[in-house]
């Protein structure tokens, strides 16, 4: 990966400076450690060291196309440090830290929508895309003993949030590695999840609308049991237009022509609720909810919903142990 000059000038900038409510730490892309793209962690003041600390998780989502990797850099350290954004907000609220990846979004190669996780990405081998998902489980690994050599106890498992394009990157990554995660939220989705199933109507879904080529594509078994256990918060707006299936950036034609036939052509209430009754009918651990009078945001109501579904996860987690 070649940078510019500013790149370089961002990242000095970036590391020299301190946040009001935090601290920004820049971590570089390490290929020997499993990732070949850089993150952000963000440290909340005064977070304690007496207690033990879930890694709050949020993909990075440009909100558009770029082969110039600064922007996409900015894009990630504007969401990793503003309160604006779900994960830092629930992360200054609950004293966790947060980590944002930078990936890429390229211009160039329009049809891998990588903050989408979607099939395209997934299909890349033998290139710095290959499986972003085990990157981002590499990243996750690799900022949790930085945080253990600062002196920070960190869970096994993540809390995991995300809105838009990286709302549908959370969702599918939960399908992918559901025994990562203690609790989800995501949001803006278009009004369509990953299904836990490998058909409907006798129709095989493959990834990322469903399972059904699961274990040859992930080399592992699709584990459901922890799927359905996870809890998780879905939602979207009343008043959301923003649906991401007409565009082929996102949805490649045959997947588009299922979504249609199966689920339904407008996003909602009826494509919305077709998977809200499908993660039902699942048993699927998951608070699928419509927001009136909302568009594609996040809106305080949203965000103080969201963060006492967290501490709701973390208070039963507790007393499980």
């Amino acid at each position: 990966m070649r940078y510019s000059p500013l790149f370089f000038i961002l990242v000095f900038l970036l590391c020299s400076c301190s946040k009001e409510k935090g601290q920004l730490v820049y971590v570089e892309a390490n290929q020997q450690q499993g990732f070949n793209f850089p993150y952000f962690v963000f440290l909340p003041n005064e977070m304690p060291a007496d207690k033990e600390h879930y890694l709050i998780v949020e993909p990075n989502n440009s909100g558009f196309a770029s082969d110039k990797f600064e922007e996409h850099l900015e894009k990630a350290r504007r969401l990793a440090s503003n309160s604006y954004y779900l994960g830092n907000y629930i992360a200054q609220q609950l004293q966790h830290p947060l980590l944002v990846p930078v990936f890429p979004r390229s211009k160039t190669d329009w049809q891998i929508y990588t903050h989408a996780l979607d099939r395209d990405v997934m299909n890349q081998h033998d290139n710095e895309l290959e499986r972003l998902d085990l990157q981002l489980l590499a990243m996750i690994d690799d900022a949790k003993k930085r945080l253990n050599s600062m002196g920070f106890i960190t869970n096994d498992k993540i809390l995991m949030t995300g809105f838009s394009a990286s709302g549908t990157f959370a969702n599918r990554f939960s399908l992918l590695h559901p025994e990562e995660i203690l609790a989800l939220a995501a949001g803006g989705l278009n009004g369509l999840l990953m299904l836990p199933t490998d058909s409907l109507l006798g129709k095989p879904l493959s990834y990322p609308l469903g399972t059904h080529d699961f274990e040859s594509r992930f080399e592992k078994t699709f584990n459901n049991q922890a799927f359905q256990s996870l809890p998780q918060f879905l939602f979207m707006g009343e008043l959301d237009d923003n649906d991401a299936i007409p565009f082929s950036d996102g949805y490649d034609t045959d997947e588009r022509d299922l979504i249609y036939l199966l689920l339904g052509e407008e996003m909602q209430p009826q494509r919305w609720n077709r998977c809200r009754e499908i993660y039902r009918n699942h048993r699927i651990n998951a608070t699928v909810k419509t927001y009136p009078q909302i568009g594609h945001q996040h809106p305080q109501v949203v965000k103080e919903e969201v963060l006492e579904f967290f501490r709701s996860a973390i208070r039963k987690a507790e007393v499980r142990e």
